[in-house]
């Protein structure tokens, strides 16, 4: 049996925060002494390591599961299925619903029963459920539905990625310019033709766990107890780039095929200059050199929104609203994240 992406949708909040809206903020350090140089100059650095120009904040009468249902709807549209026969939800997100304004998540009900109300699907053996699992959330709910549907005990599934981390984000804390709201949504089905081809995924646990974490603000005049999304993000960069080519190798190595077929790479879009050393690592492992226009970019215009990235960004792609990319039936592509965990997974697939 054959597993395929039927169907993508996505939502990007119109709402746009350039880098330039920064340079009035008040960044400090971790022990909240300032910081020795003009904002100007951090702005600069970060653009240049990142490649964040800009990112888009949702509306402040959106959540998270609001801004997934609206990508889910166009999922559906797209893919042309009635939602009353989709056998599971799947909601990959981090923090759940956090109203603007506010400090606290709401996970009361899962964000994926929330959707499911939204969609106004009555049938109950529609199971809706929540998975958190970083970055790679949304990618492993592809996995996970694969599962289901390759065990008979389902034949379509909807996996949403949806996330507002603006409004977790320490904003004394300079890497809160990389962080942005957006979701993606995908149905998937069985099909006969050829689809999923491989998969692989990882925990690392042992001394990893705690690289992306939940900690104080940089100011220390603030509430202790109101914790912020904080990582380390050397250590982070040096894992992925230890762990994510070997990861998309092994891969790419079950499915039978050649490196030479892939002809694009969509990898959670985090930092681009981490992006392109993974690209790079991967590709030195076969000894080849990396094909241009083979990693499609959105982070420079959307920023890091966590497990949206890689459905917004096959999304787009798509739908044609990516320049100068584009992917016709039979190309073989490759789906790749990283995140909090840590975990890391890599897809093989044919389109």
């Amino acid at each position: 049996m054959n597993v395929k992406i039927t169907g993508t949708g996505s939502y990007i909040p119109k709402s746009i925060e350039k880098n330039e809206d920064f340079h009035e903020h008040r960044f400090l350090n971790q022990d909240g002494t300032s910081i020795d140089y003009p904002n100007e100059i951090i702005v600069d650095k970060f653009k240049a390591i990142t490649g964040i120009a800009e990112r888009r904040y949702a509306n402040e009468q959106l959540t998270s599961s609001d801004i997934g249902f609206l990508a889910a709807q166009k999922a559906i549209d797209d893919a042309n299925v009635n939602p009353e026969e989709i056998d599971y939800i799947i909601c990959a997100h981090n923090f759940g619903d956090v109203k603007a304004n506010t400090i606290q998540s709401d996970l009361l009900p899962c964000l994926a029963s929330r959707v499911k109300h939204s969609l106004r699907i009555k049938n109950p053996k529609c199971v809706a459920y929540d998975i958190l699992f970083g970055c790679p959330g949304w990618l492993e709910g592809v996995i996970q539905a694969q599962a289901f549907i390759k065990a008979g005990i389902a034949k379509r599934c909807l996996v949403i990625g949806s996330e507002t981390l603006s409004r977790v984000v320490d904003k004394h804390d300079r890497d809160s310019m990389i962080y942005s709201d957006g979701a993606g949504a995908t149905i998937v089905e069985a099909s006969e033709e050829e689809g999923i081809l491989a998969h692989e995924t990882a925990s690392f646990t042992y001394d990893e766990a705690y690289y992306l974490f939940f900690g104080k603000s940089n100011n220390q005049e603030l509430c202790k107890d109101t914790k912020y999304i904080k990582m380390h993000g050397r250590k982070i960069y040096e894992f992925a780039l230890n762990n994510v080519p070997n990861a998309m190798k092994t891969c790419l190595d079950n499915s039978g095929i050649d490196i030479s077929e892939v002809k694009k790479i969509l990898i959670h879009q985090a930092n681009e200059k981490m992006d392109e050393a993974i690209i790079k690592r991967f590709y030195r492992l076969y000894k080849t050199p990396v094909p241009e226009g083979i990693m499609p970019m959105s982070i420079h215009k959307l920023g890091n929104s966590s497990v949206a990235t890689v459905p917004t960004l096959f999304d787009l792609i798509r739908k044609n609203k990516m320049k100068d990319h584009s992917i016709e039936k039979g190309d073989v592509i490759i789906f790749a994240s990283v995140g909090a965990g840590m975990h890391i997974n890599a897809m093989t697939y044919r389109y």
